[in-house]
């Protein structure tokens, strides 16, 4: 039975803090990788499909890059967990497929990678338009990087299954 929302904020907030307090740290100009909360991460890893629901209305409603950036990290590491119904989050995603966040790109790009939900490919074929366009220099990394693995993943995937 999935618990109510308040319930998981209530049992992460008694025992790590709060997590809507999420600021985004300071950028580092020797790291190409962004540091999360490992405690908070297994956390919601490991209540699994549970937690789908707190994390959805983060999607949803949230606001702060930061906390996004998190929130599909977590999404992230529970797809490499092996939980079930992140595909069926497409809608609460798909918020995202129109930011200018190097950080959120490259997250959802590897979200989509591994869900392969059909209705993705074009929002990752227009973020790596929109970014080839217009660079953002204010990382160190490049999110091309990842949205293009990920266009190749559906696309290898879509012929390996018709041969």
């Amino acid at each position: 039975m999935i618990q109510p929302l308040f319930n998981y904020t209530h049992q992460y907030n008694n025992l790590y803090g709060n997590y809507a307090q999420t600021n985004m740290p300071a950028p580092y100009t020797c790291k190409n990788y962004t540091e999360f909360n490992s405690e908070k991460t297994d956390f919601f890893v490991k209540q699994g499909e549970h937690a789908l629901p707190y994390l959805n209305q983060i999607l949803l409603y949230s606001k702060n890059e930061y906390q996004l950036t998190e929130t599909l990290y977590i999404l992230n590491k529970m797809l490499d967990n092996g939980t079930k119904n992140i595909d069926k989050m497409y809608y609460s995603l798909s918020r995202l497929n129109n930011t200018n966040s190097p950080y959120i790109q490259t997250f959802l790009a590897g979200i989509y990678r591994k869900t392969q939900v059909p209705d993705a490919f074009g929002p990752l074929v227009s973020m790596l338009i929109k970014n080839s366009l217009c660079k953002n220099t204010n990382t160190n990394f490049d999110p091309n990087e990842e949205i293009g693995g990920a266009i190749l993943s559906y696309i290898s995937d879509r012929f390996r299954n018709q041969t």
